[in-house]
């Protein structure tokens, strides 16, 4: 089990339970040190007083809050833990909500909550069941690295997990972002929905990162001589290039489709409306109408002979 990060407990009512958290995700980034590139010798953050210029260390560092133009004050981890706050040592549930109005942009870091200990296994437990038979999610606060948080909690594989949120004036309004109305027509709309169905997948087990994949190929090669892999080919297709719509949903569903191994033969189910308007074909004759011209003939060759 991974090194718990925090040790404290959830606050469910009057229900007190022990938990640790624990990371729940790994980071397999490649991670690259500064060097002096003439030698591959090491570079290094000096921390530097800028009032004596002397290298400080770590155990010298405090926080400080500027409170004016050369005046800070100095407030240190003690003084942090030490603030009355309920949440300093509790994840507090303070209410449960349906899963569904939760935005994801505001849900930042995740985190499993395991049982601290066999006393904590039946509320633990009685909390998870709880949460499974509601289909909600419990919204909570507490007090982590300096900060009071905004938490969330759900259920993963049978684990209790906590993803810390961002509180509501922390995230952006996208409304400056978004383009101008435009008109989208229906049948566009269905061929992207088209689209997005071909394109459904049970899970993600499947993705892997590839960035990370060729880097390590790279940094594998030049530790062995190696000449580098070759680069990618760039398919060509300019930047910002204006491509017909309905064209590009009807040629990515065919792909959809034939990277499933299908055929592909009824991808294309909208044809692009004629820029104008089509002539209609002359109407089929009728027999009556077939027996009236051959008359006019007829009668057409008796005046002439005479």
């Amino acid at each position: 089990m991974p090194r718990p990060l925090w040790a404290g407990a959830i606050s469910f009512g009057l229900v007190t339970i022990p938990v640790k958290i624990v990371s729940a995700t790994e980071d397999h980034d490649v991670h690259f040190h500064r060097v002096h590139l003439a030698d591959m010798g090491r570079v290094r953050t000096r921390k530097v007083c800028e009032l004596d210029g002397e290298v400080v260390s770590q155990d010298e560092i405090g926080k400080g809050y500027e409170i004016a133009k050369d005046e800070t004050v100095a407030v240190t981890d003690e003084e942090l833990e030490q603030m009355p706050l309920p949440t300093a040592k509790a994840i507090e549930i303070a209410a449960f909500v349906d899963a569904d109005s939760i935005d994801p942009v505001r849900i930042s870091d995740s985190y499993y909550l395991a049982a601290d200990g066999q006393v904590a296994a039946k509320p633990y437990t009685l909390l998870r069941k709880a949460l499974e038979r509601s289909s909600k999610v419990a919204v909570a606060k507490f007090a982590w690295h300096g900060r009071e948080r905004l938490g969330l909690l759900r259920i993963r594989e049978g684990a209790i997990v906590l993803h810390s949120m961002k509180w509501p004036d922390e995230v952006r309004n996208p409304q400056e972002l978004a383009p101008r109305e435009v008109e989208v027509g229906e049948e566009e709309i269905e061929q992207a929905l088209q689209l997005a169905e071909r394109m459904t997948i049970e899970d993600l087990s499947g993705f892997h990162d590839e960035y990370r994949e060729a880097l390590e190929n790279i940094i594998a090669a030049k530790a062995e001589g190696k000449p580098l892999p070759a680069p990618a080919e760039d398919e060509g297709k300019e930047k910002g290039e204006v491509v017909d719509l309905m064209a590009a949903l009807n040629a990515s569903v065919k792909a959809a489709q034939e990277s499933r191994g299908e055929d592909g033969a009824d991808a294309t189910v909208h044809e692009m409306r004629p820029s104008k308007t089509a002539r209609k074909p002359p109407a089929k004759k009728t027999a009556a109408s077939k027996k009236s011209t051959a008359s006019k003939k007829t009668a057409a060759k008796k005046r002439s002979a005479s």
